[in-house]
């Protein structure tokens, strides 16, 4: 039997059950559409990794310090600078081996006041806690004192950290801003930071430049406006630059806007931050209550793990038995990009069982056209049609219906794109994503149209014409 005959006999098939055709090829159809999305959500959640972290640098750590309620002394640069020694029952460093500086003028405790005062110059440790009443609190009180890393710290990693390339430290908070298009003072995330932070973070310029280090050095009252920050408060980029606004009710002139980013950077989410020099903000904002950030460079992105022991290291030298936080943009990027390959795999796994049930619901409705179609068959046979010819018919037949479900399924897919997109999930459709649902669902139906055309064609002409 020709192969055109063959496709005729299939054509004809397809056309008279139109409504099983299309009931049958659901599964497909849902299948496909999943075999596009998994792809695009895959591919698009890939960007989204590319794009979060484009502006970081792989070998870039940042360290940071969270103050915990029952941070004492005993955690301070200035304690261990002071060559305190001795441990009171609580894990407090003590005044003990002072000397004959007592607490007098000593870095590592604020001056005694009032009614709180201390009996002996220097006490061995541990004794504090055996005082009484309200000069035990007071004692206690004075052994806490807050970590904040600063620039002493930035120069300490600096000349004896070995293997980085650059260093900077930054710290935010929030501020009221006026200026510009607005109406009314708002509340914005103000970034003190160095100059070279731009460098090390790979920010660009969309108009003017970033702070100086003339300006850090000066404390002069000028900004950098991220892309959101400048568009929100006058406009557009052109009308920011070289502008004025207000921040805390001190006028600060706009130097220049970052391109836009579109995501965070040591903490900090450039588009939407005003940046300021590093010690004008310490000066007029934030004093010395800010937390601040270090971020360093390692000089060989293999050797980060190493960098980051040492940082631990050179820092327990000032603040012993203080926990930092330190982590590392390799670190992220590798953890996010696990997290949408979980998310990928998970999704292909749904596709494989969606195309599996598509495949069964075919096999079904083959077996039931066999049957159907018995005498058919038989006549057929009687015919001359050999084995193979009802073998090909039944094949195509399933072929068909797969290839209508995976184009359907693709069509599907489109639509229902703007759908997830809605619920701010990154989708990037792509030809191979559709071309491989097609060949999948072309796949699931061969596969599993396979046996009931194989029994079909092996029905004897004799018996399938006297079926009933």
């Amino acid at each position: 039997m020709k192969l055109s005959e063959i496709l005729r006999l299939v054509w004809i098939n397809l056309i008279q059950n139109k409504f099983k055709v299309v009931l049958t090829s659901i599964g497909i159809v849902v299948g496909a559409a999943t075999i596009v999305m998994v792809i695009a959500i895959g591919r698009g959640g890939q960007m989204d990794v590319a794009d979060q972290f484009k502006n970081l640098n792989a070998g870039a750590i940042d360290i940071s310090y969270e103050q915990s309620s029952d941070s004492s002394s005993s955690n301070s640069k200035s304690s261990s600078k002071s060559g305190l020694s001795g441990k009171s029952s609580n894990g407090n460093s003590e005044s003990g081996n002072r000397g004959q500086d007592g607490f007098g003028g000593g870095q590592g405790m604020p001056q005694m006041q009032g009614g709180g005062e201390m009996q002996g110059g220097g006490m061995p440790g541990g004794f504090g806690g055996f005082m009484q009443g309200g000069k035990s609190s007071e004692s206690s009180k004075i052994n806490q004192e807050k970590i904040t890393l600063s620039e002493d710290d930035m120069d300490d990693l600096k000349t004896f950290l070995p293997g980085i390339s650059d260093i900077t430290i930054s710290y935010t908070t929030k501020s009221d801003v006026d200026g510009g298009d607005l109406d009314d003072a708002e509340s914005y995330t103000i970034a003190g930071v160095k100059n070279n932070y731009a460098g090390m973070s790979n920010l660009t310029m969309a108009a003017g430049s970033f702070i100086e280090s003339s300006d850090e050095t000066n404390k002069e009252k000028v900004c950098v406006l991220g892309y959101s920050v400048a568009k929100e408060i006058f406009g557009s980029v052109k009308d920011a630059y070289d502008s004025t606004i207000y921040i805390d009710d001190r006028a600060y002139v706009v130097n220049g806007v970052i391109s836009e980013v579109g995501t965070v950077s040591s903490g900090i989410s450039p588009d939407d931050s005003i940046f300021i020099p590093y010690s004008t903000g310490v000066k007029y904002i934030v004093g010395t209550d800010a937390n601040q950030t270090i971020t360093v460079i390692a000089s060989d992105v293999d050797k980060v793990d190493t960098v980051m022991e040492n940082i631990q290291s050179v820092l327990a030298e000032n603040y012993p038995n203080a926990e930092f936080t330190i982590t590392d943009a390799g670190s992220k990027m590798e953890a996010a990009a696990e997290s949408n390959n979980t998310l990928t795999t998970l999704l292909i796994a749904m596709a494989a069982i969606v195309f599996i049930v598509g495949g069964i619901g075919i096999m079904n409705v083959l077996f039931v056209s066999v049957k159907e179609r018995t005498k058919e068959i038989g006549i057929l046979k009687a015919i001359g049609c050999t084995k193979k010819d009802i073998l090909i018919e039944f094949l195509l037949e399933a072929c068909f219906i797969s290839i209508l479900g995976g184009i359907l399924g693709v069509l599907l897919s489109f639509g229902i794109t703007p759908v997830v997109e809605h619920f701010d999930v990154r989708v990037e459709l792509s030809v191979f994503g559709a071309a491989l649902a097609v060949v999948f669902a072309v796949f699931t139906g061969t596969v599993f149209g396979f046996y009931p055309a194989l029994k079909a064609s092996k029905l004897v002409p004799v018996e399938a014409l006297n079926e009933e």
